[in-house]
């Protein structure tokens, strides 16, 4: 059996078998895994398995694998979801049953480490009133005391919003990807072209910007599915009403004088559309006879959300959208050093509230925009800045049970994916956490500058950062500016945040402790 089946399996069995999970989506480092009983999830469990590098618990589980990875335990995990459907009812655990007992096998190491800092959970509990902890097992405690105490806070209205919003988005974010690197690929090609080299390319770059261009063009009616069905309306409804946004024929539709134009709104309007559409379906099933509920719900859906985005969404939406644009523009254009280094410096807090949820549909209409977004490569400086101060807590500290947890940690980290390093890691320990935001800022502030002097650096998609977002770098002043600036800001955030943590980062005590708590480990064994 593969290593990705036997991940599938032990995912399952951590979430409390296939009975207790209600589907399974991915973005491109997480699984995102709707439960149906949050309590009989078995997180430490989830944690020990091999190939997770993180969990985040709450109603919707968020395993985090890495690239490629996950995309395999998905479609594994959905294959054996509707094994497990298709299955009679008397068999329906043994999905679960199988799953659990490849987790024993396959993970009984991991699973008595995780049991064996559970054990330890008291001695971790005084590094939460205050008193440092003096152990690796009491940092990966006190982390994961830290990840449920911020499951907890999510469950505030404005949070399970922003969630919400992040549902609809996420599924885009792989054609977003794929679309945005056709994209650079067909740019370079042009570029070739227009300078007389390459002949052959000029008849493939029309080919790549038509499939480049084609999803970003409607992107409006994915996002008004996603949105209508996460706000418990009809998917192909809410796409309708917002396929109206894109639609050539509104430029015949004038409001007080003023003709709308295409794409007016992009996806701000195309989401509170969707979102209108699915209260107003539901609306109308209130009342709707049951005999003549198939015609008369989706016909006033679309008649009513419809003429409601025509005239005051598309208007509000695209006054909305087009302060986005202008305001990013002006604020990096006018004050991006400054800018920058809040921005990044800032990041890594908002992910841990989960407020960084919000910029979400802010990078998709920059897309729509300009063809990429500025504010992402300011903020994956952040990431940065914790891989430096993670480099320097290696170097710092030789202890070697926290140098494993470092070395496990750290490639996806380098890849973009920092959550194992913000609680395994930098966050227990409070002092490089700060040195680490520090120095990601000073990395937002080099990209911010050159915005300021005019030379804008982007992304073409959300969702990459760290050496992951280097294929989908874009910029005014073409690719290889765009890489330059990129490359040097992550350079800088890497060695300010090593500097800042190695120096002032690391309190001596704790280096003390370790250092004593390594030596008794290895008297113990050499004694032995």
């Amino acid at each position: 059996m593969s290593d990705q089946n036997t991940t599938s399996q032990d995912v399952i069995a951590g979430l409390g078998g296939a009975s207790n999970i209600n589907g399974v989506e991915n973005c491109i480092t997480r699984l995102r895994i709707p439960v149906h009983n949050e309590s009989a999830v078995d997180v430490d469990a989830l944690r020990g398995i091999d190939a997770v590098l993180g969990v985040v618990p709450g109603p919707t589980m968020q395993v985090v694998l890495g690239p490629g990875v996950v995309d395999t335990v998905a479609r594994d995990i959905e294959a054996r979801l509707r094994d497990a459907e298709s299955e009679p009812s008397g068999n329906g655990d043994g999905v679960a049953g199988g799953a659990a007992a490849g987790s024993a096998a396959g993970a009984g190491s991991s699973s008595a480490a995780g049991a064996s800092a559970v054990g330890r959970g008291a001695g971790a509990g005084k590094g939460a009133e205050g008193e440092a902890p003096g152990s690796p097992e009491d940092l990966q405690a006190l982390g994961a005391q830290m990840k449920r105490s911020q499951s907890e806070r999510k469950s505030s209205p404005v949070r399970a919003f922003l969630g919400r919003i992040a549902n609809i988005f996420l599924p885009l974010i792989p054609a977003l990807i794929a679309c945005g690197i056709v994209a650079g690929i067909s740019g370079v090609l042009q570029n070739f072209v227009a300078n007389g080299a390459w002949p052959w390319a000029a008849g493939a770059v029309p080919v790549l910007t038509a499939i480049s261009s084609g999803f970003m063009t409607l992107i409006a009616v994915f996002v008004g599915m996603n949105a209508a069905k996460e706000f418990g309306g009809t998917p192909v409804l809410g796409g309708a009403v917002a396929a109206i946004i894109p639609f050539a024929g509104v430029s015949k539709v004038s409001i007080l004088g003023a003709s709308l134009e295409p794409g007016q709104g992009g996806v701000i309007g195309a989401l509170l559309a969707a979102i209108l559409a699915a209260y107003v379906e539901r609306w109308a099933r209130k009342w709707a006879p049951e005999s003549l509920a198939m015609l008369i719900v989706p016909t006033v859906t679309v008649l009513v959300a419809g003429a409601l985005t025509l005239f005051p969404l598309m208007t509000l939406a695209g006054w909305i959208s087009t302060g986005i644009g202008t305001g990013a523009t002006w604020l990096l254009g006018t004050s991006g050093g400054l800018a920058g280094f809040v921005l990044a410096g800032l990041f890594l807090p908002l992910v841990m509230l989960g407020l960084h949820q919000a910029l979400i549909p802010i990078h998709t209409t920059l897309i729509a925009q300009a063809g990429y977004t500025i504010l992402l490569p300011i903020l994956a400086m952040a990431g940065g800045g914790q891989v430096g101060a993670t480099a320097a807590v290696y170097l710092r500290i030789r202890n070697r049970a926290l140098r494993n947890t470092i070395k496990s940690a750290l490639p996806a980290g380098i890849l973009g994916v920092g959550e194992p390093l913000i609680y395994g890691v930098t966050l227990p320990m409070g002092r490089p956490f700060i040195t680490a935001c520090i120095g990601g800022a000073f990395g937002g502030g080099f990209i911010g500058i050159f915005n300021q002097l005019g030379f804008a650096t982007g992304s073409t998609a959300i969702g990459p950062s760290g050496w992951a977002l280097f294929p989908l770098a874009a910029g005014n002043h073409g690719l290889g500016a765009a890489l330059g600036v990129y490359a040097v800001g992550l350079l800088i955030s890497y060695v300010a945040g090593f500097l800042l943590t190695y120096f002032f980062g690391v309190p001596k005590d704790l280096v003390a402790r370790m250092a004593d708590e390594e030596a008794a480990a290895e008297s113990a064994v050499a004694t032995a």
